[in-house]
Parts: structure tokens; sequence; C-alpha cells
């Protein structure tokens, strides 16, 4: 396993649409290892591909639930609201509120080319809403609104995904 740089800011990798991956291979798993040892070491709770400069649908997210691998993800079921402030490792000491859906069912390979689907709510959620963006070459920063009125919660260190 190996840190792999986060990229940050403006760089293309960034806002760009990944490609679907089509070999499961020692490659692919070393990519999915490297992402989870380069997101632990920046204390985040999800890393997409072209945060690393690949350009592969590529996700892996840990929010305390459990390691889980997402290679081809896809949405089956978005559900309810949910308002919060979200980080991003691609873009340090920034954060903002985004409204996500509360309710996600996921539904991805693993490195072994294996379905699983995973029924998430709450930060799993919104977790897996934020990665699944990076993909698409979308940013939490355009989605970012202002918070109701009355919303009082801050940022919270926890909140920094990929």
């Amino acid at each position: 396993m190996a840190l792999r740089t986060i990229r940050t800011d403006d760089d293309p990798c960034l806002y760009k649409v990944c490609k679907p991956v089509e070999k499961f291979d020692g490659r692919l798993s070393d990519l999915i290892d490297d992402m989870f040892e380069t997101m632990n070491a920046a204390d985040g709770a999800g890393l997409a591909a072209p945060q690393v400069g690949i350009l592969r649908r590529v996700v892996v997210i840990d929010v305390g639930e459990g390691r889980v691998e997402l290679v081809n993800p896809r949405i089956l079921l978005s559900e309810g609201c949910q308002g919060g402030y979200e980080g991003c490792l691609s873009f340090p000491g920034q954060s903002g509120y985004v409204e996500r859906a509360d309710h996600i069912i996921v539904e991805g390979l693993d490195r072994k080319g294996e379905k699983h689907t995973y029924d998430t709510k709450d930060f799993f959620a919104r977790a897996v809403q934020h990665e699944l963006d990076h993909l698409d070459g979308v940013v939490y920063l355009t989605k970012k609104t202002d918070p109701p009125d009355g919303f009082d919660d801050e940022p919270h260190e926890e909140e920094n995904m990929g």
C-alpha cells in the first residue's frame, strides 16, 4: 500500500466525469488499498478515485460502520432531506452547508467484481452522495447554500469527506 497525493482546488481531475472500471485485477485492488490508506492518513470519511488523479468510478468510505468500497456505483433509491456542513479533502480548510437526501440505497461492485447493496442513512448517506458526486466531476462547493434560519450546527472535523 502507498499514500497517494490528494488533488486539490483547481486540479482538472476534480471536474471530469470518470469512466467505468472494466478490469477487476491487482491494479484495482492496489488502488482501493491505497485509497483507504490515503483517506485514513488524511482523517477523511471517504475518497473518490479522481481525488488521487484516477478517472475511474471507484470510491471508498468509512464512517465508522466498516470499510466500504464501491466500484461503478449507482444510486437505486434517494429519499428524504438532510442538511449539514461538509468539508472535503480536496478543499482543505473549507466547509459549507449542503442539503442532500437522508436515505440512499446504493449498489456497487467490490474489487473482485461482486455486487453489494448498502442501505444508508444520515452521515453515511451524505458521504455516499458526496463521493459519488466526485465521479461525475461535481464538487460539494457547487451545492453549497446558506443554512436555514435557526440552523446552529457548526462544521465538525468528522464531516471532512473525500
